[in-house]
């Protein structure tokens, strides 16, 4: 895909998203969708929002009372903003904005869902990407972890759940900042590409103000005996009927 071309990504009933060589989205974006297990009552803010995708896989399946899709490049949030208005959305809003300046733009304290597919490397980790774009998406540059949790703690009511995915090695810091901002882990999930292989991606619910106990769901394996898995070709369901 050339830099500025954009394309309609279809994602089944009747739904696409307008996605670009900057922002596109992963496998790791539609499972995060499905870890959250939304509801039709959910007033949900997904932070770092790209193009739109995981608020618009919930209101494709008809979830959601209300999403607020976040992010900080401009870029991005024009092609959400398109999608919104071109599938006649009014559940969705769009908003061009540091996470860390959100007051005034979304109200805290009254949201029962937050999702983030964050950036997974930490500042001073790994090759530092060219781009300004691959930057913000792929390393710490634009916001922290610890970012990331505690504004959701501020976005959520009491019970409200973050729902995040992140690289396993990240897990034990990502769980010490959740339980510093009132956010107490309550689902683990891991993800492995087949049995056998260590997990490369980890799905955490965490619930505000909420008592201790860890629920730990049974591992997710994306492919088994060489194809996609029965519970992978669950989970793309419309998606990827759309390709059919």
């Amino acid at each position: 895909m050339e830099q500025n071309t954009v394309k309609k990504e279809p994602l089944g009933k009747n739904f696409y998203v307008n996605v670009s060589h900057n922002h596109t989205f992963g496998t790791d974006a539609i499972l995060l969708s499905n870890f959250a297990s939304a509801t039709r009552k959910d007033r949900a803010v997904d932070l770092g929002t790209g193009c739109g995708i995981i608020p618009l896989i919930m209101l494709r399946d008809g979830l959601l009372q209300s999403a607020v899709g976040i992010d900080i490049s401009s870029e991005a949030t024009t092609l959400a903003e398109q999608t919104k208005t071109e599938l006649g959305l009014d559940k969705f809003t769009v908003i061009n904005s540091d996470l860390n300046d959100l007051k005034g733009k979304v109200e805290f304290g009254s949201h029962t869902l937050i999702t983030c597919n964050p950036p997974y490397k930490a500042p001073g980790a790994g090759i530092v990407s060219r781009s300004d774009t691959d930057k913000a998406a792929r390393h710490e540059t634009a916001c922290t972890l610890q970012d990331i949790i505690r504004v959701s703690s501020k976005l959520l009511q009491t019970s409200g759940r973050l729902c995040m995915c992140h690289r396993p090695e990240r897990l034990a810091e990502m769980m010490d900042l959740m339980r510093e901002n009132k956010l107490e882990p309550k689902k683990l999930r891991l993800v492995c590409q087949r049995v056998g292989e260590e997990p490369w991606l980890v799905l955490v619910e965490a619930k505000k103000c909420a008592n201790t106990g860890l629920r730990i769901a049974p591992t997710l394996y994306v492919y088994e005996n060489g194809q996609l898995s029965s519970e992978m070709i669950e989970i793309y369901g419309s998606y990827k009927e759309a390709y059919l």
